[in-house]
């Protein structure tokens, strides 16, 4: 049975990565493509929370302005960090395998494999690459890396309003008897300025593409 080419969809639009070391037939192509798109999903959230977390101390804690430019390097070294964890965890389950090919006395242990178990290696290897090669894709495309940045500044965002929320509805107190108002209140204006006028931006911007 050969090769086949199967695409694998990642990132929020959808950025076509064709995976050729696919094998195998269609269910078993298909469980191993969940299982990639799974995977990949777990590391793109990881990397948006470290983004998220580099942000919020940027931005907030260091009293700057956001701008997406500023985040693309670290957001794609998060990415190849993470891709190429991946692709070490391949290498090991590639040495365990051939390791543990033709031999079928009794397991000593958990991580003691036996040829019996070989096929399950082979297939978690191939996830572990399948998940490097999208992540690797996702950094390549200008595009995906803008919009994980984006993403990430909007969960960053997510939280400083509830925080901001939660102290209000808890403590319900005047400026004057709030001896952190002031902080709280720079807070409060970076995410008017840096998420509500962004959206309105861009809100603006994307209307004036449909009518040009």
């Amino acid at each position: 049975m050969g090769a086949r080419v199967v695409p694998i969809l990642v990132g929020r639009r959808g950025l076509c990565h064709y995976a050729r070391w696919l094998e195998g037939d269609d269910d078993v192509v298909g469980k191993l493509k969940a299982a990639i798109d799974e995977g990949t999903a777990i590391a793109l959230a990881a990397a948006r929370l470290a983004l998220k977390n580099e942000i919020l101390v940027e931005t907030i804690a260091g009293d700057a302005s956001f701008e997406t430019e500023r985040f693309v390097p670290n957001a794609r070294k998060v990415l190849s960090g993470l891709a190429k964890e991946a692709e070490r965890d391949a290498s090991r389950l590639k040495r365990l395998g051939r390791k543990a090919w033709a031999k079928y006395s009794q397991s000593d242990g958990t991580h003691d494999y036996r040829d019996r178990d070989v096929r399950n290696l082979r297939r978690r290897r191939k996830q572990s690459a399948g998940v490097a090669a999208a992540l690797r894709a996702v950094a390549g495309d200008k595009a995906e890396v803008n919009d994980l940045v984006e993403q990430a500044r909007e969960a960053a965002w997510d939280d400083v309003r509830a925080n901001i929320d939660r102290r209000l509805r808890v403590e319900g107190m005047r400026p004057d008897s709030d001896p952190d108002y002031e902080k709280m209140r720079d807070a409060r204006m970076q995410a008017l300025m840096m998420v509500d006028l962004q959206n309105l931006k861009a809100q603006v911007a994307a209307r004036a593409r449909v009518n040009s």
